[in-house]
């Protein structure tokens, strides 16, 4: 049997392999750079960001209802302790996410508790004696992500987060070890190239869980299983242009991917209930063996992660945290502040934890500076009218409202297009079947 042509199997390699490079090229770049409010740090020790997102922050979609603890990890040390304090009622989210993106363990609120824990952090094929008391969390990959998140009220609240911040620990059991990091692609190889490259060493230096390494054998006839020297310097002309081109349409496919809403539901709000749902492989505490949480489907799968790489890297699954974006109002036009709208929940969303609704400006979804200083709105919110039944009313806009009910309910938005976004933690069932059912914003 003949192989596809180096053409389409460079597309198909894009598509595998996207999630793998674009998180370990964001990975390097946080040891480096730091992400944001977050300063970079070294591996195997936390970044933390100290103040709540506002409208400086220039970020797609930033959140305004947590601070972030962000840590990226090498085991390549050998095991390393992770300690977090007592939390009281604060909601938080410990997230593990493996080179190729897989959301493979939680602690936190909703999985673990508020309780101080003590967890040791070990590679793949680990063998020892685990301590009394210490929950074992075995990584997929030697090199991952700890993504944290903090619950915190308003700017009087952020002296609590920075206690329980800095009490979260990480500590190499051997104090000697120097982390190894990524291996490097060659930099000889052309840059419109460097993908491949990127894939044939990360990938082999990582590897896919199991059931995805017949797949990725499919790939040697363009070169991304070969070890030792990179094949491809000194490719002749035809070759190389095949390669490119196959990379380019396969980076058309997921734009199309992405705007086809892979793993979205819900006609006016856009639920991503299943965009993280691709880890079939990894099961550690707090993370759900669960199908309703699984792409069964191989091909969709595989889609569906580069997808949440591209649009959402180092989101959560929705029982861990189910986000919701709306677009137009009761009339299908799109959310403008030139007008008045008014968004009635009744009841409000079922949580666990929090809910929030947060405005962003369009095309470029950053957080919109107003006179108040709100960016966002929910069950935290101080001074908020509710009706005597518990429903609540929100006064989306860019004018302020006059009416005293309104004026203490409103949702500040820009003079131009605007797109919220709920978000809603530790969500109950009838969010994740969709029984409940977020309304339409009304225009006024």
């Amino acid at each position: 049997m003949t192989n596809p042509p180096a053409s389409e199997l460079a597309t198909q390699a894009y598509l595998y392999g996207f999630p793998l490079v674009f998180n370990l090229d964001s990975i390097d770049r946080f040891v480096r750079e730091g992400v944001g409010s977050n300063p970079a740090t070294p591996y195997n020790s936390f970044s933390h960001a100290r103040d709540l997102a506002d409208a400086t922050a220039t970020f797609v979609s930033v959140n305004n209802d947590t601070v972030y603890s962000i840590a990226p990890i090498d085991l390549s040390v050998g095991p390393v302790t992770f300690q977090v304090p007592p939390t009281g009622d604060r909601y938080y989210v410990m997230q593990f996410i493996d080179a190729w993106t897989d959301n493979f363990a939680y602690v936190g609120t909703r999985a673990t508790g508020n309780r101080a824990g003590d967890y040791l952090l070990v590679p793949p094929g680990w063998q020892g004696a685990t301590p009394d008391a210490t929950t074992v969390i075995r990584f997929p990959t030697t090199v991952g992500v700890i993504v944290g998140r903090w619950a915190c009220a308003d700017e009087a609240d952020l002296a609590a987060v920075h206690a329980v911040q800095d009490a979260t620990t990480l500590t190499a059991l051997d104090r000697a070890a120097q982390p190894a990091g990524l291996p490097s692609p060659d930099p000889a190889v052309a840059a419109d190239l460097m993908f491949l490259e990127k894939l044939r060493v990360w990938s082999q230096a990582f590897p896919p869980a199991p059931r995805d390494r017949a797949l990725e054998d499919s790939f040697a006839p363009i070169g991304t299983t070969t070890a030792g020297s990179s094949p491809y310097l000194g490719l002749d002309p035809e070759r190389a242009s095949a390669l490119r081109s196959g990379l380019g349409e396969g980076q058309e496919e997921l734009t199309k991917a992405m705007r086809s809403g892979a793993g979205v539901v819900g006609e006016v709000w856009q639920l991503t209930l299943h965009t993280f749902d691709y880890n079939l492989d990894y099961f550690e505490v707090g993370a759900l063996d669960d199908e309703k949480f699984k792409i069964a489907d191989p091909t969709q799968r595989i889609v569906a992660r580069a997808v949440a790489a591209k649009a959402g890297l180092w989101g959560n699954h929705a029982y861990e945290a189910a986000y919701a974006m709306i677009y137009v109002d009761n009339t299908g036009a799109q959310l403008n502040g030139a007008n008045t709208y008014t968004l009635r929940l009744d009841p409000t969303p079922p949580v666990d934890a929090f809910w929030s609704v947060t405005m962003y400006s369009m095309p470029d979804f950053y957080l919109c500076a107003n006179p108040i200083d709100r960016y966002s709105i929910g069950d935290r919110t101080p001074g908020l009218v509710y009706d005597e039944n518990g429903a609540l009313t929100i006064t989306i806009g860019h004018v302020e409202p006059s009416d005293p009910k309104a004026r203490a309910n409103w949702l500040p938005a820009p003079d131009g297009d605007f797109r919220p976004c709920m978000r809603m933690y530790a969500p109950q069932p009838p969010i994740i079947d969709q029984t409940y059912v977020l309304p339409q914003i009304n225009r006024t």
